[in-house]
């Protein structure tokens, strides 16, 4: 596991002793994706993903510039947001970027404190404190930007019982697939430039009060081709996580470098969502289109129990059902994780996401990085961008 032992060996509540209490974070409250087309999204992501209608806003809401719907699954809310005229910011991004991630917003008691705290220690500000009415009570949001166009918006919506935010209104829709499982978001992964990850590290440090729990470098995430480096910074809680990783030199283009490449600057990578049953949600994601990386080779199931170790005994999960469904299985100290990953969910091979179920393990993985970058190798390799 090489630097990974960070975790295991001093335990969660250890590491977490250096982070700092100006910014209490009380969860994620939703992610925003600024798209081409909200409507049509909407349909994919109840369609595919087993998400339900939750709120609107839009031209029937009184709002001219923009249209926004909402979706849920248990803990999780999706923003889906579209630009309704040709000089909006939000269609300049989706031009730039294609469909992805511009809002991470962070569930806070106080929005007008955390952005004090933050600004006041070097983050550039987005959205100045602002409070939102309407019959349902009030809500204050502040947001500052972080790497690349992304937002980090504080949300405080102690004295606010609506639906979502003022200015939306339930959804109701006649349309509302099953959900397949999904919990709450375990963690979301920035891509950022060369030499620019220490920066982030320093950035999430200093002006979040996030501690780095756990890294890697190039001779743990490598293939025979390309390489990666990553660190995962937390909040004090644990409820926060936000890995960010950074391209290596390799021999080929990485997976880091396509991506920087296709959404032309620094972005959110992917979106890892947590479920109790992740056999029963990927046979259900598959049924409903959701393509997945390519398995790893035979020998990757068969040293499955050897991975283990000490818990091979407590592993209730068939190996021969997760092969046939491409989950791959990692081990921690404090015990075992099942995780698999989408194929860019657009045409960009930009956002994707993961599904994981921990059974114990607090780490991401590291046992499977090299079957999982060689699946997204073959991947580049069919689009010829390896």
């Amino acid at each position: 596991m090489g630097k990974e032992v960070k975790s295991v060996e001093y335990g969660l509540e250890k590491i977490f002793e250096g982070a700092q209490d100006f910014l209490p974070l009380l969860g994620t409250d939703y992610v925003e994706f600024y798209v081409g087309n909200a409507k049509q999204a909407a349909h994919f992501y109840k369609t595919a993903f087993g998400f339900q209608s939750h709120a609107y806003s839009g031209l029937e809401t009184g709002v001219k510039d923009k249209v926004s719907y909402v979706l849920k699954q248990d803990k999780i809310r999706l923003v889906l947001t579209t630009a309704l005229k040709s000089d909006s910011p939000i269609g300049d991004h989706v031009k730039k970027h294609g469909d992805g991630v511009k809002v991470i917003a962070l569930w806070v008691e106080d929005a007008r404190s955390a952005f004090e705290e933050t600004v006041k220690r070097g983050a550039k500000p987005y959205m100045e404190p602002t409070v939102e009415k309407d019959e349902n009570g009030e809500t204050v949001r502040a947001g500052i930007y972080t790497y690349g166009e992304t937002i980090h918006m504080f949300v405080e919506r102690k004295n606010y019982q609506g639906v979502f935010l003022p200015g939306f209104v339930k959804w109701e829709s006649d349309y509302n697939p099953a959900p397949v499982g999904l919990k709450f978001i375990d963690h979301m992964v920035g891509n950022v430039g060369w030499g620019e990850m220490n920066t982030w590290v320093k950035w999430y440090e200093d002006v979040m009060g996030f501690v780095n729990f756990l890294s890697f470098d190039d001779k743990q995430i490598h293939t025979e081709y390309s390489a990666l480096m990553s660190k995962v910074m937390s909040n004090g809680n644990g409820r926060i996580k936000f890995p960010i990783n950074e391209p290596a030199k390799g021999k080929k283009k990485s997976q880091i470098e396509e991506y920087l490449d296709f959404y032309e600057t620094p972005g959110v990578q992917h979106i890892a969502i947590a479920t109790d049953d992740i056999i029963k949600t990927v046979a259900e994601l598959k049924k409903r289109g959701i393509e997945f990386l390519p398995p790893p080779p035979q020998a990757y199931y068969d040293e499955i129990p050897a991975r283990l170790g000490k818990h091979r005994d407590m592993m209730k999960e068939d190996i021969k059902k997760l092969q046939e469904l491409c989950i791959l299985v990692d081990a921690d100290e404090e015990g075992y994780l099942l995780q698999i990953f989408t194929k860019p969910v657009e045409d960009r091979p930009t956002l994707f996401f993961e599904i994981i179920q921990r059974m114990g393990a607090k780490g991401f993985g590291a046992g499977n990085f090299k079957a999982l970058f060689e699946s997204i190798e073959r991947e580049q390799a069919k689009r010829g961008t390896l």
